[in-house]
């Protein structure tokens, strides 16, 4: 954690820096350090993260497809590993994107923990600048784009026109049954996922209401409706 910070904050070679991996939320604050970065995320669906990530073990993408996966080569179906209890479907791997906005603390990965649950909302709400979700990437991407235009000027022209909007997809995947699916979301761990999901979805449609208005299909940023103006105290 402290080489990270320090690589983050003394870095003067490129800037604007733009850092992307799984990273666990992390404080810079309580390094010492006084300019923390920008966390901006994505999250998505937990079932359907977890059935795409199962197939992903087993079969690959079409990023790098001549790579053998951990699992390759096993043909059981998501829906079989449901059925017979394996543990690469099982509801702990559902586990995931709480403990990631939680952040470090040996708690947010403790499976089933509710303070890990209310920690990585807190973090959502109060360390993130946009956590969007992939069902409606395109609106989060015309958010950063209208937010932060130092870094994503042009993004949303580019993921409507370009070809590597999505750079990787999963090689071979079957869409679980509405049996399989049930019987995950008999699971407390499911429960707490989705609460964290909905939770984020919900902070993302207030943001984007208050941000952009669609209009013939298309999502237009709401001008300024608000003025103010500098007050400066009369001199003697």
């Amino acid at each position: 954690q402290v080489r990270f910070v320090k690589n983050v904050t003394s870095w003067k070679e490129m800037k604007p820096g733009f850092y992307h991996g799984h990273v666990s939320y992390l404080d810079f604050a309580k390094f010492g350090v006084k300019k923390k970065p920008i966390y901006i995320n994505v999250i998505r669906d937990p079932i359907e993260r977890l059935v795409s990530y199962y197939y992903f073990l087993r079969f690959g993408d079409d990023y790098r497809p001549g790579l053998r996966r951990r699992k390759q080569g096993d043909k059981k179906t998501f829906d079989e590993c449901v059925a017979a209890g394996g543990s690469d479907c099982a509801p702990e791997k559902l586990w995931l994107q709480i403990p990631f906005f939680c952040g470090h603390s040996s708690e947010c990965w403790n499976v089933g923990s509710r303070w890990a649950l209310e920690q990585a909302k807190y973090n959502l709400i109060n360390e993130y600048f946009l956590v969007g979700v992939t069902e409606e990437l395109e609106d989060f991407i015309m958010l950063l784009e209208a937010a932060l235009p130092r870094f994503f000027r042009g993004a949303t022209e580019l993921y409507r026109t370009g070809k590597k909007s999505h750079l990787r997809k999963t090689t071979e995947k079957k869409l679980p049954t509405k049996e399989t699916i049930a019987k995950l979301q008999q699971s407390e761990i499911w429960k707490m996922e989705n609460e964290f999901y909905e939770f984020a979805l919900e902070q993302f449609q207030f943001v984007r209401a208050h941000a952009v208005r669609e209009k013939d299909g298309e999502l237009y940023i709401l001008a300024q409706n608000f003025f103010y103006e500098k007050i400066y105290p009369k001199s003697n």
